[in-house]
């Protein structure tokens, strides 16, 4: 599907809002029609028998043919200028390339704030709304961690997990996207009014709903796919047997994503989830290194880029070529130094001989190390030197 190389004009946008808004076309369908006729104009002009044919029933085609939605596109319009919103049609240079090869991606969806964060690398951390405190400490400090190694923290704003993942990643300086099961101009639940303005501004809001549509039940595990469709990967951290987060998980290994979990104590309801999980083969996650050393490679490359461009650091094919080792941050130096090609240092021992440094850093560190091709992980966490 080719990407649309400019801004949608008006009637583009009241032309993509008008085919959502076609009662009984589904997100499958009205994406086949996209696929078929390119844009929604097409299929608006195309005759009834002609979208028959393309394999939309006889009642959904006269419906589009007769343009009844039109006028609830016009409103729908105003209401996403009034708020600030803006539209990300499927062919969209923005909308997000991973999301656009699931199995049923939106047709278009609704944004407020960063829109360039689509474009970045997501983790997605979910679980149970009802957390119990090592729940919320482990996702404070996990999606911490991951925000500050580059993740855009992707999560459903529901309380609990969600809440203090989007939390955690803004008080660390980082980037989140919250995915709506309503309209973008609403807040569910209302206690979050204050984190939806906070992200807003430094982060974004999103939906595949149209706005004002109410928080339905139905409408989250649906908007569970968006979550994991756009990440690469999903992190649960509590959550019961047949919890949301588990259907989310379930979906990210439909969506063939990386799936995380936090194991917990076998005494809680709330860890029969991630447990589960695990004994399933999701990824053990005790810290932030866990989950990106998963990463494909083309994505740990990518969050090295961000973090030298944080530092002033030049990409590795910019330095200049020879002998010269590529220019590295101080504590990445300091460890370099202190490791030898002939002897494994365990990451504890690291830990323990760089104090005060935090164990973020020193992972950090390594991390850099490992992919600026100068430091190579041993099994069980044990460090050497390459010659």
């Amino acid at each position: 599907m080719t990407a649309a190389a400019q801004a949608l004009t008006q009637d583009e946008e009241l032309h993509w809002l008008a085919l959502k808004l076609v009662p009984g076309l589904g997100t499958r369908r009205s994406v086949q029609l996209i696929e078929h006729y390119r844009t929604p104009q097409a299929v608006f002009r195309a005759s009834p028998s002609e979208l028959e044919a393309a394999g939309v029933s006889g009642s959904v085609a006269r419906s589009i043919a007769s343009g009844c939605t039109f006028d609830d596109a016009v409103e729908q319009h105003q209401k996403m200028i009034n708020c600030g919103a803006a539209l990300i049609a499927i062919t969209d240079p923005r909308y997000p390339q991973r999301l656009r090869e699931i199995f049923d991606p939106p047709l278009a969806m609704f944004a407020r704030g960063r829109v360039d964060l689509l474009g970045y690398l997501q983790l997605g951390i979910v679980g149970t709304r009802r957390p119990t405190v090592y729940g919320v400490t482990a996702t404070e400090r996990l999606a911490a961690d991951l925000a500050q190694a580059g993740l855009v923290i992707t999560s459903g704003m529901a309380r609990g997990i969600d809440t203090a993942a989007h939390k955690a990643a803004l008080a660390r300086g980082g980037d989140t996207i919250a995915v709506f099961g309503c309209g973008v101009d609403l807040v569910y639940p209302a206690e979050n009014r204050k984190l939806a303005a906070d992200i807003a501004q430094k982060g974004l809001l999103l939906t595949e709903y149209p706005m004002s549509s109410p928080a339905y039940p139905q409408n989250f595990p649906v908007r569970n796919r968006i979550i994991s469709g756009m990440s690469a990967g999903v992190l649960v951290v509590e959550g019961a047997q047949y919890s949301g987060s588990s259907i989310t998980a379930r979906m990210a290994m439909e969506q063939q994503r990386e799936v995380f979990a936090v194991p917990g104590s076998i005494m809680s309801k709330m860890s029969w989830g991630p447990n589960l999980l695990i004994k399933q083969g999701a990824k053990l996650v005790q810290d932030w290194n866990d989950v990106v050393v998963e990463l494909p490679a083309p994505d740990r490359r990518t969050l090295i880029a961000k973090a030298q461009a944080r530092q002033g650091i030049l990409p590795l094919d910019d330095k200049p070529t020879g002998s010269e080792q590529p220019e590295l941050s101080p504590m990445s130096r300091k460890l370099l130094n202190s490791l030898r090609p002939d002897e494994q240092a365990h990451i504890d021992k690291l830990l323990e001989s760089f104090e005060p440094a935090s164990s973020s850093e020193i992972v950090a560190a390594l991390f850099e190390l490992e992919m600026s091709g100068l430091v190579r992980q041993l099994p069980g966490r044990n460090f050497v030197r390459v010659w």
